[in-house]
């Protein structure tokens, strides 16, 4: 019998009798964990297809940031150890079970599926090893999303704290790692739910209506990534339509000293432009024939960044992408005020998109399921979405870019309420610095992505506070979106789109001369179709329909209405919503993804008829 029988033959084996085996990431792409038996998707609910690809050691292996790309990283992403004790309590000596991540404690794929709430807090633990091939670079550990704050130890030394359930962080464990052996990672997580005045969109703790199941935890990838002493932490890029080059600005780990940077470009048939400069100052980039990005042609030029350093080895290089856009108000001919796609009036027309999946939650259970959310949009004649008051992992947004999908991005909501007539609430101290360190942050992290095209600051006046300041405040951030100040409800005459909501509509504000006009949701028809719902009986929707074919005349209808308004002024018209979700059943599809509930080619046919030519 051969070595590398051998070594197979006692894998088996191990895995037999229940006993984890880790296997070392070489040279870039997991740490893996070969799949503890006990694992299973706990049931009771309704599932997608995909749960039945997941497996414990390969559970969402996709780079987590496409935009900043290194060749080295490891995976950790599989199963920890859990333990929930109440919120003032130490970090446990025993644990309760084993956990799958990146799913949510709640969910069903996290092999657990149990509520938290407020007085309690969340345990994780694992171990893993530095690759050797790393030598002596320093490491780094990233998390795409933790919901809500979390504190991380190394070794038993504390690495970092971070608040926010939306927003990418990483912290630099160098200092705490062991020379050689197993690494130990902790982290607790604390959420107050619907409790607290925190960002938290549609979860809370009893769910209802429109209001769904809450998240605790991890919900997105973690990873470890090796880089040298000095390294890229950010790169910001600026397409120009207008004169046909792009902008990029390098950072370094070193903001003190200013070090060399090298860039390169493929563009438009393969065409290669390369610039030089030095960290932390913008370096143009002109373009020969360059190619525009667009929903009906989603272009992406490639771009490689390298930090040089004296010698060769220590040279960081990431792989970038973007697309060259343009978005912006303009005057069409009849001197209407339009939202414009590279110099062009454009009408958006898309779903209202809430994120939630039957069996992860806020996470979807595979990176093909995030694809098919938006490749069936796309089908459907849609050209954007309204992400709504909740963010997605950067992958998300990647298939947006790559498939041409443009998104209207909603900070998530939290806080107080108020009706359409009130003042905006006085938050406090505290809550309005988490706020907008939340969403500062998540501008900074989408930055880049040319799908997204506005930045949407409060939905029906939930949470809004000091409007006019805000605006100004995301435009400061981000000069190169537009941006919507309050989609639906209160609006304060600010922003550069006037936002309506109506059920079922469809209704179009007053043409103004300095915003464009809006509907910010529509829509809301709904159908349960038996097998497919969160619970047997007592469905909700906004307008309820017995068959497919009662739904599909009813939604032709609203578009046939919908025509009219975009000839007069109406710039775009966001329609409730992509899926059922839990009970509420307004979906284009049914929560498991299995069922498109109208008649598609019907569906589709009239989506295409709003694109005045």
């Amino acid at each position: 019998m051969t070595k590398k029988r051998l070594i197979g033959l006692v894998y088996i084996i191990l895995i037999v009798f229940g006993v984890a085996v880790f296997v070392p990431g070489c040279g870039g792409k997991k740490a893996k964990e070969v799949a503890i038996p006990e694992w299973n998707s706990v049931g009771g609910k309704i599932m997608t297809r995909w749960t039945s690809e997941i497996r414990p050691d390969s559970v969402h292996q996709e780079y987590p940031r496409p935009q900043m790309e290194r060749a080295e990283w490891l995976n950790l992403n599989g199963l920890w150890e859990y333990a929930v004790r109440l919120a003032e309590a130490p970090e446990p000596a025993s644990f309760d079970g084993h956990i799958l991540v990146p799913f949510p404690i709640e969910s069903a794929l996290s092999g657990v599926r149990k509520p938290i709430g407020k007085e309690n807090r969340l345990w994780y633990k694992r171990t893993f090893q530095v690759p050797k091939t790393w030598g002596k670079k320093r490491v780094l550990l990233n998390f795409e999303a933790v919901d809500w704050e979390t504190r991380v130890w190394v070794n038993g030394v504390e690495a970092g704290r971070h608040r926010g359930g939306y927003d990418p962080f990483v912290f630099d464990i160098t200092d705490y790692l062991l020379n050689r052996g197993d690494q130990q990672i902790v982290v607790s997580v604390w959420d107050p739910i619907d409790e607290g005045t925190q960002p938290r969109g549609k979860q809370v703790k009893n769910p209802r209506g429109i209001w769904y199941t809450s998240v605790t935890g991890i919900w997105a990838t973690v990873w470890l990534e090796p880089v040298p002493e000095t390294y890229i932490t950010e790169i910001e890029i600026r397409p120009v339509v207008d004169t046909s080059d792009v902008h990029v600005k390098v950072r370094a780990s070193n903001a003190a000293r200013s070090f060399p940077v090298e860039l390169t470009v493929i563009g438009n048939g393969g065409a290669k432009f390369n610039a030089k400069g030095i960290t932390g100052e913008e370096i143009s980039i002109p373009l020969a024939l360059p190619r525009l990005w667009s929903p009906d042609s989603p272009f992406l030029h490639r771009l490689t960044a390298t930090l040089k350093a004296k010698r060769a080895k220590n040279d960081d290089t990431i792989e970038s992408y973007f697309g060259l856009r343009k978005i912006s108000l303009g005057t069409d001919e009849k001197g209407v005020k339009r939202l414009f796609l590279n110099n062009v009036p454009l009408f958006h027309f898309g779903p209202l998109d809430q994120g939630w999946w039957p069996d992860g939650l806020y996470a979807a259970p595979t990176d093909a399921a995030l694809r098919y959310d938006i490749e069936v949009l796309k089908d459907l004649g849609y050209n954007m979405m309204r992400k709504h008051v909740k963010v997605e992992p950067r992958r998300f947004y990647y298939w947006c870019d790559k498939l041409g999908l443009m998104v209207w991005q909603d900070m998530p909501s939290g806080d107080a309420y108020i009706h359409g007539n009130d003042a905006d609430i006085r938050r406090s101290e505290e809550s309005a610095r988490q706020y907008k360190q939340e969403f500062s942050s998540i501008i900074k992290a989408l930055f880049n992505h040319p799908s997204i095209v506005m930045w949407v600051c409060f939905n029906e006046g939930w949470g809004q506070f000091d409007t006019p300041r805000i605006v100004n405040w995301v435009r400061s951030l981000d000069s190169t979106r537009l941006v919507d100040g309050a989609s639906g409800w209160a609006d304060r005459g600010i922003g550069d789109v006037v936002d309506v909501h109506d059920y079922p509509g469809p209704k179009a504000p007053p043409n103004e001369p300095g915003r464009a006009a809006v509907l910010g949701e529509f829509g809301g028809l709904g159908l349960p179709l038996s097998g497919h719902t969160w619970q047997d009986e007592a469905n909700w929707g906004y307008r309820s329909f017995t068959s497919p074919e009662e739904l599909t005349k009813a939604y032709l209808g609203l578009i046939e209405k919908l025509v009219p308004m975009i000839e007069h002024g109406l710039s775009a018209a966001v329609y409730t919503q992509t899926t059922d979700v839990e009970i509420e059943v307004n979906g284009l599809m049914t929560y498991d993804r299995a069922v498109i509930k109208m008649d598609r080619e019907r569906a589709a046919k009239a989506n295409r008829s709003v694109y005045l030519k």
